[in-house]
């Protein structure tokens, strides 16, 4: 039992004690950690004594000496983000050669090369570049011919960056990629009236479109009339002929051709609006064709005209 006491008091003060050395030694400034993608300036009395963007744990008396121990009263230490990042200027206001209004989105990439360049050159060195960014975007693509606005962006994009670069450099940053997103007109008229074009055009191709066809079409109508009308032409030659051929075949036959003529007569008086009288035969006979034949005189008799009174 007498060596339980030691022990537990020992396992207590290492708990205890531990955590506060490891607490008085961070922040007396005798180790830090730095992260991924993190850099650290240690500056003391206005000036800086060294950075750390190495990730990992350092022991700092063996980087910087034991001066280190004075920044946490008579310095500071700053923690910068290296990561990559990006930004997005929407609707630039630019002018094109012909006088256009065109707005224009720029989106570019950006990160921390310099970190004393970063804390000391500007004071606001992501507003900076910003700002530098917008003014190099007007600068540079005003006055440009509009087809070359609406179609060639990488040639944009390339000049933007060239000349954005050694300015952002100076502030210790790294411009990365530039590219020109978005290219629109900004006068609400002017798209009306570009609307108004693209319908007309549509409009007048859709006529021609539709005046070809209709060509077309009469073109093979007006070919097929014309064949049908040869075909119609040959077809009446051919029918005379064919037809004086079937009566020679037939008045070969007179017993044919008077029973052939006796049927065309019938259908012929059937197919008339005459009035058919049949006499029977017999005493009666002659007395009824003789009132049929009074009865027609009389209808082609001519009339006397009405008298008239003086």
């Amino acid at each position: 039992m007498e060596f339980l006491i030691p022990l537990a008091i020992t396992f207590f003060g290492l708990l205890i004690g531990i955590p506060i050395l490891i607490g008085l030694a961070k922040f007396g400034l005798w180790f830090t950690t730095v992260d991924e993608c993190r850099c650290k300036v240690f500056v003391l009395f206005g000036k800086v004594i060294g950075t750390i963007s190495e990730p990992g744990w350092h022991f700092l008396p063996a980087k910087f000496g034991p001066k280190v121990g004075l920044v946490r009263f008579f310095g500071k230490v700053y923690t910068l983000d290296m990561r990559l990042d990006q930004r997005y200027l929407r609707s630039r206001p630019v002018n094109s050669e012909e006088g256009t209004p065109v707005g224009i989105g720029v989106w570019y990439e950006m990160r921390v090369s310099d970190p004393v360049a970063y804390l000391f050159e500007n004071t606001d060195p992501e507003g900076s570049l910003r700002a530098n960014v917008t003014n190099t975007t007007v600068r540079c693509l005003s006055n440009m011919p509009l087809d070359e606005m609406m179609q060639d962006r990488h040639k944009m994009s390339r000049e933007v960056r060239s000349e954005v670069s050694p300015k952002s450099e100076e502030w210790g940053y790294t411009l990365g990629s530039v590219y020109i997103r978005k290219v629109h007109f900004r006068d609400d008229d002017m798209i009306r009236q570009i609307e108004q074009k693209v319908v007309n055009r549509l409009r007048q191709v859709t006529s021609l479109i539709r005046q070809a066809g209709d060509n077309q079409v009469d073109i093979i109508k007006s070919k097929a009339e014309r064949e049908a009308a040869i075909e119609f032409a040959k077809a009446h030659a051919i029918r005379p002929r064919l037809v004086g051929n079937a009566l020679g075949e037939i008045g070969k036959d007179p017993d044919v051709v008077n029973t052939l003529f006796e049927v065309l007569e019938t259908q012929e008086i059937l197919s008339g609006n005459g009035e058919i009288v049949l006499l029977p035969d017999g005493p009666g006979g002659d007395l009824l064709k003789a009132l049929a034949a009074h009865e027609t005189e009389e209808d082609n008799r001519p009339q006397a005209p009405p008298l008239r009174r003086s």
